[in-house]
C-alpha cells in the first residue's frame, strides 16, 4: 500500500520555522496501531490523518506516542495540503473531529482556523506550580486540555528553562506560559511532556485558551501573537465569542510516499 505524505511548516512563511506537521490524506481509515506507528515513525509533534466521508472530511491527530483531541498547527497544515493538492478550486474545508466541527479557510497565502473557544477558569497557584518556576506567576487557570500560567515579563517567558519532569506533574496534557508582549499583544510557550512533546514550536489549539483570556484582560478582540519557542511562530487571532479564529501562513517542506506492507 502506498500513501501520500506531506510535511508542512505551519504558522510561518519560511521553511525551518513555525511548527512542522506531517499530513497523510487517506481514502479510508487504517487501524489505530498503523496510524500510531506512522506518527511514531514521522517523529514530529503531530501527524494529521484525514478521510472524506460524505460531504465532509474527518480528521485525527497523533503525536509519536498518543492520539490527541485537537491540534491547530496540523489542522492548518492539513488545510494547506487540501487547498494545494486535493481541492484546489475551493476556499473553505470543514473537518469533523473529536473536538467538533473545524473549518479552515484560505485567503491568499493566509489560512484561517475556526475553532471552538476554550475560556479558562482561574485556579489556585499550587505548590507543584510554584516548584516549576523560580518566579511566582500572576495567575494560574485551567481549561480541560491545558493549564495556563501567566507571568508579568516577556523576558521571563522567553528565557524560562523548563524542568520537564516537574511540568509533567502540573497537567496530564499541556502547560502554557504567557505574558503581555512588547511588539505583539501577547507571547506564549507550550509544553506537553506527557504527550511526548517537551516543547511545541507553535500551538494553534493553545490559542483557543489564550485568546479568550487576553481578550478579557486587554479589552480587545483582535490579536497579533508570537509563540516564542526556538523556531517561533506568528499567529493572527480573533475572539468571535463561542469561536476563535486563528490565522497563519504555511510552507511546504516535503512531499513523499509511505510504503506499507501488511
Amino acid at each position: 500500500m502506498k500513501l501520500p505524505i506531506y510535511q508542512v511548516d505551519a504558522f510561518t512563511s519560511e521553511l525551518f520555522r513555525g511548527n512542522p506537521a506531517a499530513v497523510v490524506p487517506l481514502e479510508k481509515w487504517l487501524d489505530d496501531k498503523t496510524l500510531q506507528n506512522i506518527a511514531a515513525e514521522n517523529n514530529l509533534a503531530e501527524t494529521a490523518f484525514f478521510v472524506k466521508e460524505d460531504d465532509n472530511y474527518n480528521i485525527r491527530w497523533m503525536t509519536p506516542t498518543t492520539e490527541v483531541p485537537l491540534c491547530g498547527h496540523a489542522t492548518l497544515a492539513s488545510g494547506f495540503v487540501f487547498f494545494n493538492f486535493i481541492e484546489k478550486e475551493l476556499e473553505s474545508v470543514k473537518f469533523m473531529s473529536a473536538s467538533g466541527e473545524l473549518i479552515v479557510e484560505r485567503n491568499g497565502d493566509l489560512f484561517t482556523l475556526d475553532f471552538p473557544s476554550n475560556k479558562p477558569k482561574q485556579i489556585e497557584i499550587s505548590d507543584t506550580i510554584i516548584k516549576c518556576f523560580d518566579k511566582r506567576p500572576l495567575e494560574a487557570l485551567i481549561n480541560g486540555f491545558y493549564v495556563l500560567i501567566i507571568f508579568d515579563s516577556e523576558e521571563y517567558v522567553r528565557n524560562f528553562i523548563p524542568n520537564f519532569e516537574l511540568l509533567k506533574l502540573v497537567h496530564d496534557h499541556g502547560v502554557i506560559i504567557s505574558s503581555k508582549g512588547k511588539e505583539v499583544d501577547f507571547v506564549s510557550r507550550m509544553f506537553a511532556p506527557n504527550d511526548g512533546i517537551n516543547e511545541d514550536p507553535v500551538t494553534g489549539s493553545s490559542h483557543t485558551v489564550l485568546v479568550p483570556y487576553w481578550s478579557e484582560k486587554l479589552g480587545k478582540k483582535n490579536f497579533r501573537a508570537h509563540q516564542v519557542s526556538k523556531r517561533g511562530g506568528e499567529l493572527f487571532c480573533q475572539d468571535a465569542g463561542e469561536r476563535i479564529k486563528i490565522s497563519g501562513k504555511a510552507a511546504l517542506y516535503m512531499k513523499g510516499t509511505i510504503f506499507l506492507s501488511f
